[in-house]
């Protein structure tokens, strides 16, 4: 392995690996948060094809709705990610996963956290997914690119601080921005508090 030896260290320490089967109910899914193996590790994501029903164009991990033939979130997981970028399942180590997070839009999220190799040759399905990105994990460290805005909590109405971060041409949202906010506090110590972030309108 050549990723930051610290980095993994961390990150193992932090999460647990137990790939857990899926249970309840509701909508589920699962989602790839891909490191790759090198020295300055970088994160795979995806730009959602702009003729999807759900978030198009929004920036995301690889993942999915939960099918009735995926025995846990891992499972759905990897096979959304090799359907929508072609990563394929052996090629992936599993590392831990983060807490499930709710969406506004009613999904529960599960985050399967893995090191893929940094040559591996990706390529995006055009009806699922319209870019691959690849960016340095250590960009989401750096407390000037996050901010946040209020939103109104889908349940209850009320407003709701919620972070996102910008990059060149996009804006990563939602659940995606949750996961790589935690990465970062995790992985590289950036004591992100969002609390601390820019307030837009």
């Amino acid at each position: 392995m050549t990723m930051p030896a610290r980095l993994l260290q961390r990150l193992q320490a932090a999460l647990p690996l137990e790939r857990p089967a899926w249970h309840g109910s509701g909508r589920q899914a699962g989602v790839l948060v891909a490191l790759t193996d090198e020295p300055q590790p970088h994160v795979l994501l995806a730009r959602r094809a702009l003729h999807l029903t759900l978030h198009p164009g929004e920036v995301a991990f690889p993942g999915g709705k939960r099918e009735p033939g995926d025995r846990g979130p891992w499972d759905t997981a990897m096979r959304e990610a090799e359907e929508e970028v072609c990563c394929l399942p052996d090629r992936v180590r599993p590392l831990g996963e983060l807490a499930p997070l709710c969406t506004r839009s009613g999904f529960t999220i599960h985050p399967c956290v893995a090191v893929i190799p940094a040559n591996l040759p990706l390529r995006a399905d055009p009806g699922e997914v319209a870019e691959l990105l690849l960016l340095p994990l250590q960009q989401f460290a750096d407390a000037s690119g996050w901010h946040v805005c209020n939103l109104p909590d889908p349940v209850d109405g009320r407003p709701v601080r919620v972070p996102h971060f910008r990059l060149h041409r996009d804006t990563v949202w939602g659940t995606t921005a949750r996961v790589l906010l935690l990465l970062a506090n995790l992985g590289l110590q950036a004591e992100l508090d969002p609390l601390t972030f820019t307030e837009e309108d």
